[in-house]
């Protein structure tokens, strides 16, 4: 049987997937920009907009989000530039 998945905080970051946003041209170049890396045990870390607190009260029958989860988004052209180095399997 599968266990939960969870995070391996120790793992260790091996590449950005795709381009940064300043390369994509969606940034002021001010801290804070959204990110989309590979770990090095094959998860995905992302810097993303938090914005469990505005969809709390409005979510989709079905999806809950636990006390330790965040609802994040991400610029739709910056996971474009990353599908190519995302594995189909």
């Amino acid at each position: 049987m599968d266990t939960l998945w969870e995070a391996e905080t120790e793992t260790g970051f091996l590449r950005r997937l795709g381009k940064s946003m300043r390369e994509l041209g969606g940034t002021a170049l001010t801290d804070g920009c959204p990110d989309i890396w590979e770990m090095e045990n094959g998860d995905i870390a992302v810097v993303v907009r938090d914005v469990t607190a505005d969809y709390r009260n409005r979510l989709p029958i079905g999806l809950t989000i636990r006390a330790d989860e965040r609802l994040v988004m991400i610029p739709r052209r910056l996971l474009i530039a990353a599908k190519p180095g995302i594995p189909d399997a």
